[in-house]
């Protein structure tokens, strides 16, 4: 017996935190009865239905590193017609990005069916590093400098940054490129960060996550994550 929540992760259809979602706003069944107590344990001689379509309890696990360009959107569909990161990878698995990046952003994206392995990735308790690129107005003073190693805080809660390094100054244009690595997941998190000193990021490109890059990729590319990259990913389970 399992709880209902890792079933669905584990089937590819969601990750464990969307599954937990879907459970509580009544989305899903089992043996044609709504359950919404996300303790709920089943075997696999249960049914179990997400809106009416019943999960597959086996699928072919696959893991894909994207090279996201902007002007993509991290979900299965958009109401407002926007192109979808999905569509940029050719497979006949019902796959989903593991975290987010915004629409504007570039840079590498991990996307998989496998529930367990995104939700470990997502799971803050886990501290993946990821490392960004950001193009942001104006010059970082010292006293900002200080501000982003030694005091940021977003949302009364301190954000220590893994790396930070000033790439490029550009005095005419009056812009910096700014390195930086967190283990934060929350949403526009780079964004809010460079705001909460009063620079706005230009643009904004993730580099790395974990140990994985964009080497050998150009924008829109995709390569299947290997054997040993994954286990490597997995291992990052505290």
């Amino acid at each position: 017996m399992e709880r209902l929540q890792k079933v669905i992760a584990a089937s590819g259809y969601t990750s464990r935190r969307k599954a937990e979602e879907l459970i509580s706003s009544g989305h899903v069944s089992v043996n044609g009865k709504i359950t919404t107590e996300l303790g709920t344990k089943v075997s696999g001689n249960d049914n179990i239905t997400i809106d009416g379509i019943a999960i597959k309890t086996e699928t072919n696990k696959v893991y894909y590193l994207l090279y996201k360009p902007s002007g993509y959107i991290c979900s299965l569909n958009d109401e407002k017609n926007r192109k979808i990161v999905t569509d940029l990878i050719d497979t006949k698995e019902r796959i989903y990005p593991v975290g987010r990046l915004d629409y504007d952003t570039s840079g590498l994206l991990i996307l998989t069916n496998d529930g367990e392995f995104a939700n470990l990735l997502m799971h803050p308790s886990n501290s993946v590093e990821k490392i960004y690129k950001a193009t942001i107005t104006g010059i970082l003073t010292p006293e900002e400098i200080y501000t982003l190693k030694y005091n940021l805080v977003i949302d009364d809660i301190k954000i220590n940054l893994t790396k930070l390094k000033i790439r490029k100054k550009n005095n005419n244009k009056n812009t910096s490129i700014i390195e930086l690595g967190i283990v934060e997941g929350r949403n526009h998190i780079v964004k809010r960060i460079f705001s909460s000193i009063n620079h706005e990021v230009i643009k904004l490109k993730r580099e790395k996550y974990a140990f994985l890059d964009l080497e050998g990729l150009k924008v829109g590319e995709y390569r299947k994550l290997n054997i040993k990259e994954v286990k490597k990913l997995m291992s990052l389970k505290k």
